[in-house]
């Protein structure tokens, strides 16, 4: 298991309350120096939230709590720089500030809507789970999406006040055959830069639900596959001889609906799974058709999470991994959380393995750790994660390692291995068991006709491909430069 590996390795690394690791080409858990330190926890009374309870403030909300209660989601807008909270069992969102102090708060939506209204006018939340804000291409207006989750509905709205917010459309239960669930609870939502938008839904496991900006259902989007198991294939076999009864009476396999999602720059949606030990579509990268680039029928290996981690010697308990949430951060980099161990499992965008880091413990008395994280955010260098059982965000910032090997890495997915050759070397004097920096140092001297340090590099990462391609080009090399000396020998 990952962690087991660990425990008696990792001290020398260790300065936060977990250890960070890394895993090699044989999938083995290696120590790693901490890409990211514990800056600060942020409660709701660090958020400010004791003005809504004082009566002279703006935010005044008669009766309102000045904590967080189980919040489920936290979104950051880059555009806006600020930060969202569904606050959940406060039946509220909260809008914050870089410096995460409250600066508006919501209880509901003004406007048309007939749900849950209040003796007021207003159609207040109930148990709102998902957050999502996007300025308009058409109109310019900033949108507001909320999955209000009891209310069985989407909501999209535009922010008039620090205390209101006006309904522009809702999104209800699709009117159709085609929509086959009883119920309507969504989740999460996104929408893309043609303002369709996307709920995950309890429930439904043929992706999530499609809106257009209208209201008006589109269908399903990038449905997951069923997990290939020895068991769904035996019974698919059994199939093919059983009789119509037998059929009948047999467990059907579905897919397993995806618990979170999010959508970068350039449109691409990502999906997380929360299924136990999931590994068919664990993590997808879909097109607008909603195909997964990362199909791994193709043939290409992408693994995500705890590598078949059952036992965590730290914590002396077995674990499943839950992969719960997914942010793609402006420079492309990964990062999704695993609910069973409060881990952050970094990637860069073409899904290497960068670093690992947090920690879950359910005693709610170790600073950094984590009872229940719901969801994972990312704004500059630093990484922030809500928790819904200790009620505050915690706010991880880069190391002098995590900077370095950041910088390395993006000069390596833009194909600059040269420049970044002597900021991995920076990274191998921090860390001299990273296995990307020495690929990328291989890669550099490939690129600069050093086929022979190449050959190192690759040797002590493990990169049988690559070092495959070096191979060529040294033995070409080899021939061009003894041609004559061989043609002698050849002769004689």
């Amino acid at each position: 298991a990952a962690a087991a590996a660990l425990s008696m390795t990792m001290t020398s690394f260790a300065a936060e309350p977990y250890e960070s690791y890394i895993y090699d080409t044989w999938d083995d858990a290696i120590p790693s120096q901490n890409a990211y330190r514990i800056d600060r926890t942020v409660t709701g009374a660090d958020m400010g939230l004791a003005r809504l309870a004082d009566p002279t403030d703006a935010l005044y909300i008669e009766g309102a709590s000045t904590s967080l209660s189980n919040p489920k989601d936290l979104f950051f807008d880059p555009d806006e720089k600020i930060f969202w909270v569904a606050d959940t069992d406060n039946n509220r969102v909260l809008r914050l500030d870089l410096d995460l102090q409250v600066t508006g708060v919501y209880t509901g939506v003004w406007g048309s809507s007939e749900i849950n209204v209040g003796e007021d006018g207003e159609s207040k939340f109930a148990s709102p789970s998902g957050i999502y804000s996007k300025r308009s291409l058409y109109t310019n207006d900033l949108y507001i999406y909320i999955a209000d989750y009891d209310n069985s509905r989407v909501l999209k709205a535009t922010v008039d006040s620090d205390r209101k917010l006006s309904l522009v459309q809702e999104y209800t239960k699709p009117d159709t055959e085609l929509y086959q669930v009883e119920t309507f609870n969504p989740s999460k939502v996104i929408a893309d830069l043609a303002e369709n938008v996307y709920a995950v839904c309890s429930s439904v496991n043929t992706g999530s639900v499609q809106f257009n900006k209208d209201g008006e259902f589109q269908g399903f989007y990038g449905a997951n596959r069923v997990e290939v198991t020895a068991a769904v294939v035996a019974q698919k076999l059994w199939r093919k001889i059983a009789s119509n009864e037998q059929i009948a009476g047999m467990t059907r396999n579905v897919p397993v609906e995806y618990a979170n999602f999010d959508v970068d720059d350039d449109g691409f949606i990502y999906t997380v799974t929360e299924a136990a030990n999931t590994t068919t579509d664990a993590v997808k990268k879909l097109n607008p058709a909603g195909y997964n680039i990362w199909d791994n029928a193709a043939g290409d290996e992408y693994t995500f999470g705890d590598i078949a981690a059952e036992y965590d010697a730290t914590t002396n308990s077995s674990y499943s991994t839950r992969l719960t949430d997914i942010v793609v951060s402006d420079n492309g980099i990964i990062n999704v959380l695993d609910f069973s161990t409060g881990r952050v499992f970094q990637y860069d965008r073409n899904a290497n393995l960068l670093c690992i880091f947090g920690t879950k413990n359910s005693t709610n008395d170790q600073r950094g750790s984590f009872s229940n994280p719901n969801a994972v955010e990312a704004y500059g260098n630093n990484i922030y994660v809500i928790d819904g059982s200790k009620n505050d965000i915690t706010v991880y910032s880069e190391t002098t390692f995590g900077k370095l090997m950041h910088q390395a890495v993006e000069l390596y997915d833009e194909g600059r291995y040269t420049e970044a050759k002597p900021i991995w070397e920076d990274v191998i004097k921090r860390d001299g068991g990273y296995p990307l920096a020495y690929i990328g140092l291989g890669k550099a001297a490939l690129n600069e006709g050093e086929y022979t340090k190449a050959l190192d590099y690759f040797e002590t990462a493990y990169d049988q491909d690559d070092y495959d391609k070096a191979f060529k080009y040294a033995r070409e090399d080899f021939v061009e430069e003894n041609f004559t000396v061989m043609i002698v020998v050849l002769i004689v």
